[in-house]
């Protein structure tokens, strides 16, 4: 009985998150090793549609990397990175075409069986709009994005769904590119002045020592997270993900959260719970 009378605890704790964030939009990223677990991923997903019933208007931008690079290996080619961007010629072009749209439908299938109303959208089809990326070495079609059309996306929001969204973009050319997938959450979360922007991961969030998981800080400004990175607290891969998120802030987004999605229900204890379970980045005051 004890038991159950503390699963009712954590739903009344949650009432007035759902109250403060029903019509809200939360922007979620999703991509990398976690995507491929089908566990993780049902997991994730059921906490989204969670979201989704009680009033959030959840857009999951997904990746596919791992998927992509290793299509690439299968076809004879090599998966070939500047400055951690894809080399992105017309034959890797169709590869990331083809297994985006893999990902998003498979998004879309799962939602689907877990009861959620869900649409899936592909960036290229007039939902991104990108130039070419400029940089130190030709990188093929890859884009920059330039304009987010915005209202495609609202549309289905306001019907109720979940909305996928595969990082590709279109160019005044119609010329199809591959994006990153953060530049697109952080896009997209920016032109619909998105409540939240989430990245699941596969680490618990900032650490005050790499080396020890339970040293997590829960939240931090943006002008911390810049301290910490030139003391060197913030290093490696975690870098681009807190600068994915301290962009955004200054973009209008109200707050930025890390968290690892292997932990389940993430998603849930981090926003409707008190203390949260990852990284909270808030913009300075």
């Amino acid at each position: 009985m004890q038991n159950v009378i503390e699963k009712a605890g954590v739903l009344v704790e949650a009432i007035p998150y759902i109250h403060a964030f029903r019509r809200k939009v939360f922007v979620i990223k999703y991509g990398g090793s976690i995507l491929d677990d089908a566990k993780i991923r049902k997991n994730v997903l059921e906490d989204i549609v969670f979201l989704s019933y009680v009033g959030i208007r959840a857009i999951i931008v997904h990746g596919g990397g791992p998927h992509i690079s290793k299509r690439v290996k299968e076809l004879g080619g090599e998966a070939i990175f500047h400055d951690g961007i894809r080399v992105t010629d017309s034959k890797t072009l169709q590869i990331v075409s083809e297994e985006l749209g893999k990902l998003n439908q498979q998004i879309v299938d799962e939602i689907k069986s877990l009861k959620g109303d869900v649409t899936g959208l592909k960036g290229h089809e007039n939902i991104i709009y990108v130039e070419k990326k400029k940089s130190s070495r030709d990188l093929g079609f890859v884009g920059t994005i330039t304009n987010v059309e915005k209202e495609a996306i609202e549309k289905h929001l306001r019907e109720g769904h979940i909305t996928v969204v595969s990082p590709m973009g279109i160019s005044t050319e119609q010329q199809a590119h591959n994006v990153n997938a953060d530049e697109v959450a952080g896009a997209i979360a920016a032109s619909l002045q998105a409540e939240k922007i989430v990245l699941l991961t596969d680490v618990p969030g900032v650490l005050a020592d790499p080396n020890d998981r339970e040293s997590l800080i829960s939240s931090l400004t943006v002008k911390q997270t810049e301290e910490l990175i030139t003391k060197g607290v913030i290093a490696g891969g975690m870098i681009p993900k807190v600068r994915s998120c301290t962009g955004v802030l200054t973009g209008g987004v109200k707050k930025a959260h890390i968290i690892d999605a292997r932990l389940r229900h993430a998603l849930l204890l981090e926003i409707f719970t008190d203390k949260g379970i990852g990284t909270q980045i808030l913009a300075d005051e």
